[in-house]
């Protein structure tokens, strides 16, 4: 690698979930969606991923609470 890139290298351990953003982002999306209720039918499963990210907004505050780099 070279040593004038500007891309910064950072080593996480081997498993580190609350390290990496995105797995606290799914489990955000899981309490969300999967939490406390069922699906009769994958399509309404369906239905309720896309309303959880057509309605992005509308966790926002949550979000960048829970997304931040203070770990």
């Amino acid at each position: 690698m070279s040593i004038d890139s500007k891309i910064e290298l950072i080593f996480l351990p081997p498993y580190a979930p609350n390290l990496n953003l995105i797995e606290c982002y799914w489990q955000f999306f899981k309490k969300e969606i999967l939490y406390g209720k069922h699906y009769q039918i994958f399509a309404l499963f369906k239905q309720a991923c896309d309303d959880f990210f057509a309605a992005s907004n509308c966790y926002k505050e949550a979000l960048n609470s829970l997304l931040t780099n203070n770990f």
